[in-house]
């Protein structure tokens, strides 16, 4: 039971069960399991979670708290990396998992409505006999609400873009419980404030996201895969960039350093070099695939590529495309016992080998393994610092790590977070990288949340 609980809090409480019934837990163990994400950041469980099934629900939800003043937390697939999730204040878990339904399937016109609780390969697999798919592939089985509300990317996004650019409408329950719908289903409009891009990236702070309508594509005819070893990051990265800038359309280009490759050949146990790898995929006719492909292999060979292989079978794209998916567990097999905290940051392609070469350099000085990985086609990487959580003298050099990290990305003219969101984790550094462009942001919070209810301590501090 709850502990010293206010009578503000009992009151919410108590209205949101007349409507949810018996999905309105207030069970610790379910509280605790929704105030953390998969991230290093500390849970913070709130004080009752309520199982939602629509937006109807939703609204009741959130005006019983606005009514209180009691904070609202959504939460989707639990996958987001930065703290997104945790109930800083306390407050009401919205857990939207429950609202998974695919609502309409427009296959003229390309777009798929979907309700905030359906995952990316749960609409894979409805799409599947269409001939339709949905690009985005942030790794995690992640909810679209919840990739919406980040702004998540991954990686295809060389090719196919962000959530940004591939979310067309929203319905949103804002902080007085209004249910807006952000625009139409038309693919451009010049009327009005572009809500749908306000939300889109908003972390739950402005309001609780009910539907989305997102781009899909035409399943390509034919895909090809390809690999290929290099003798330092650098090399890698200038293929990377060499070939992006000869506009060769590739839909995905990952990068592996030297020790993240040994990781995973000890953790998938499979044959590959201990060196900086590229990982490449490309979309289209079998003739296009083809040449798109060994076009790469001539530009890779130029930068000292070796044992390039490239392959349009199925189950050879599928043994390819496992080592760069099996990077988190092999990263976490390189200490036993000890966590991973993953960061990232994004800067301007020309200047990527530049922050990825000064990076290594921080952590050949370091005694935390950092391995490297990253959507370099769009000059996106992460590192993943594997500690031990407990030791405080591991935490303070993550920390100091990190921080380096993303001033040597602002400094590159870059962001501090390419696509993990900003949270609690990174809330600090948004100054540093926006300046006052923050004090509006704390504006257009205030004027939507006047009493910040909506995920309270995320994004800017109110």
């Amino acid at each position: 039971m709850l502990r010293q609980r206010p009578v503000m809090l009992d009151a919410a409480i108590a209205e949101i069960r007349a409507v949810l019934g018996d999905r309105l837990t207030i069970a610790m163990a379910v509280r605790e399991q929704h105030g953390k994400g998969e991230a290093y950041h500390k849970p913070a469980p709130p004080d009752a979670v309520a199982f939602v099934e629509s937006t109807e629900e939703v609204v009741a939800v959130v005006k019983a708290c606005a009514k209180y003043r009691i904070p609202v937390i959504p939460f989707g697939a639990g996958t987001a990396l930065e703290g997104h999730t945790a109930a800083l204040h306390g407050g009401i878990c919205v857990d939207v998992t429950r609202m998974n339904k695919v609502l309409a399937v427009n296959t003229s016109d390309l777009d798929v409505r979907v309700q905030p609780g359906v995952t990316r390969k749960q609409l894979n697999e409805y799409l599947r006999d269409t001939g339709l798919f949905f690009p985005i592939d942030p790794g995690a089985d992640a909810s679209i609400g919840g990739m919406t509300a980040t702004r998540a990317s991954g990686t295809n996004a060389v090719r196919y873009g962000t959530m940004r650019e591939n979310v067309l409408s929203l319905e949103v329950v804002t902080a007085d419980g209004r249910v807006v719908r952000t625009s139409r289903r038309a693919r451009k409009s010049s009327a009005g404030y572009d809500l749908t891009r306000l939300f889109v990236g908003s972390e739950g702070t402005l309001g609780v996201i009910t539907e989305i309508t997102v781009k899909v594509y035409g399943i390509p005819e034919a895909t090809s895969s390809a690999m290929c070893a290099f003798p330092d990051v650098k090399s890698a990265v200038d293929t990377c960039i060499a070939t992006i800038q000869a506009g060769i359309p590739v839909a995905r280009i990952e990068l592996a350093d030297k020790l993240q490759m040994e990781a995973i050949a000890a953790y998938s146990k499979i044959n590959i070099p201990a060196a900086p790898t590229l990982w490449l995929e490309f979309h289209g006719s079998e003739t296009g695939v083809k040449e798109q492909a060994e076009f790469v292999q001539a530009i890779a060979a130029e930068h000292g590529g070796e044992d390039f292989r490239w392959t349009t079978d199925p189950a050879e794209r599928k043994k390819i495309w496992q080592a760069r998916h099996d990077a988190a567990y092999a990263s976490k097999g390189l200490r036993q016992g000890c966590s991973i905290w993953a960061t990232d940051v994004c800067v301007p392609i020309s200047r990527l080998a530049d922050c990825i070469v000064e990076t290594q350099a921080d952590l050949d000085a370091s005694f935390i393994p950092a391995p490297i990985v990253g959507h370099v086609g769009d000059g996106n990487f992460h590192l993943c610092f594997v500690l031990n959580m407990d030791d405080p003298k591991e935490v303070a050099e993550a920390n100091r790590l990190n921080d380096r990290l993303i001033h040597r990305a602002l400094s590159m003219d870059g962001t501090c977070t390419g696509e993990h969101g900003v949270g609690y984790g990174k809330i600090d550094f948004l100054t540093a990288e926006h300046g006052e462009a923050v004090s509006l942001m704390r504006m257009i919070k205030k004027s939507l949340d006047p009493d910040n209810i909506m995920n309270p301590g995320k994004i800017v501090r109110v």
